[in-house]
């Protein structure tokens, strides 16, 4: 399968954010535009698409890295597309996107209630590792 992958452009936004919903990526506490937007804004991170033939959003994967590890946010497929390998072609460019920068390890978080893609990510050669995460809010937020 084929499909043009490249970085995400700012008129993206509404169709990558609506991805994401459709998806069920996001969370009310976490703006998804204003991921999107920091994300591209930024020198060590960006936002990937897959385009379908007609130039549309198919998917998407956020990548970046904080000079060490590599991380992959918002992989989605579109629900109508999902199982012809859009995903896994995400995963492989933003592979190839953290490598051209030096970046030798990514990693993932995986929400507990997203528990069908860890059979995907396993297939992908990714592993559980036994991790604590621990997060504060700076904003403010409890």
């Amino acid at each position: 399968m084929s499909v043009p992958i490249e970085a995400a452009r700012a008129t993206d936004e509404a169709a990558v954010v609506a991805l994401w919903s459709a998806c069920g990526l996001t969370v009310p506490y976490n703006d998804p535009a204003t991921d999107f937007r920091f994300a591209r804004a930024g020198a060590a991170s960006d936002v990937l698409v897959a385009r379908a033939a007609d130039g549309a959003v198919a998917g998407t994967v956020m990548v970046g890295h904080d000079g060490h590890r590599g991380w992959l946010y918002y992989l989605a497929a579109a629900p109508s597309r999902q199982g012809e390998g859009i995903g896994r072609l995400l995963v492989a460019a933003a592979e190839r996107w953290l490598q051209a920068r030096g970046i030798a390890k990514v990693q993932l978080l995986v929400r507990e209630t997203n528990t069908q893609v860890v059979g995907f990510y396993r297939h992908l050669g990714f592993e559980v590792a036994p991790r604590t995460v621990m997060s504060k809010w700076l904003d403010g937020r409890d």
